[in-house]
């Protein structure tokens, strides 16, 4: 009986440890950091090389990992005061900051080594990006909305460090990439400050460009879907490098942007949550389509 519970408890701790790692290092956006750092890796590539792929998701997943641990340590206070998480792990006392402080050094510098062991820009551009996640883009939320155009950067990384991965260079092509996550940050995190508004109201976050959920912001929306759906279209043109786009491919992509822009303008003239909410479902549905778009259209369609 004492070894069955022994058992138990030993299966419950490593359940619970397991969950509590996940959400500290935010698993679903890392997962989704990985994935545009693979699409722009199958971009780059001209051969799979397994050792990369399986460096470039393990380091790429641990350099979120410690992002996202060192931003909850900075804001845990403040998360304590918002319903969406107020019980992350250490608000809630379930990690303290010291085990997490370890964990987001131990993440970091094997996320760094991993990435090395690619090329030296894959480990810059990794270590550049947890650098203006936690030092220039976590301080100024609570300062100037103008944090979403610093977190911007960061978030705008993981598609081109794929294409620097595989190829140990950048020009155009991973500067291209760059550009498209880049512009399509802003209606993505503009949507969920306003989706969330109260909430981070508690903490005294500033996301809009307004500082309110009114006709101004809904506009600045809406232009960034704009820009977003340009950008993503210039590799048709021919002038991005070795980087290219279809007939097909961008038939598809604009439609996509088609729908991204319907939900756009339907916050625009609605101005509600749902309609937010929406636009934040749309925007994940965008970027991750168009990254699927863009590889199958190099090794299917060209």
């Amino acid at each position: 009986m004492k070894i069955l519970l022994r058992k138990r408890s030993l299966a419950d701790f490593v359940r619970v440890s397991i969950h509590d790692f996940k959400e500290i290092t935010k698993f679903r956006l890392a997962v989704s950091v990985v994935f545009s750092s693979l699409a722009g890796f199958l971009l780059g590539t001209e051969s799979f090389h397994i050792l990369t792929v399986i460096s470039l998701s393990i380091g790429g997943y641990l350099m979120v990992g410690a992002s996202n641990i060192f931003n909850q340590i900075i804001e845990r206070d403040l998360d304590a005061l918002m319903d969406r998480t107020k019980y992350r792990p250490i608000p809630s006392g379930r990690i303290s900051v010291n085990a997490a402080f370890v964990l987001a050094l131990i993440c970091t510098l094997l996320g760094l080594v991993l990435l090395y062991s690619i090329n030296p820009k894959t480990a810059m551009f990794g270590a550049v990006c947890i650098f203006l996640y936690t030092s220039v883009y976590t301080p100024l939320k609570t300062i100037t909305p103008l944090a979403v155009f610093a977190g911007a950067l960061p978030g705008a990384i993981p598609f081109m460090l794929g294409w620097v991965a595989a190829t140990g260079h950048f020009g155009i092509e991973p500067g291209t990439l760059f550009m498209i996550q880049f512009f399509w940050q802003f209606p993505h995190f503009w949507a969920i400050g306003w989706f969330l508004y109260n909430d981070y109201e508690k903490a005294g976050f500033f996301m809009l460009p307004t500082g309110k959920k009114d006709k101004g912001t809904a506009a600045q929306i809406l232009m960034y879907v704009i820009w977003t759906m340009i950008v993503s279209l210039i590799p048709a043109i021919g002038i991005t490098g070795k980087l290219h786009l279809s007939l097909t491919g961008a038939i598809f992509i604009f439609l996509i942007g088609l729908v991204f822009l319907y939900f756009s303008i339907r916050l625009f003239h609605k101005r509600d949550d749902l309609s937010a909410k929406w636009l934040i479902l749309a925007s994940v549905a965008y970027i991750s389509l168009l990254q699927l778009i863009y590889v199958l259209d190099k090794w299917l369609i060209q």
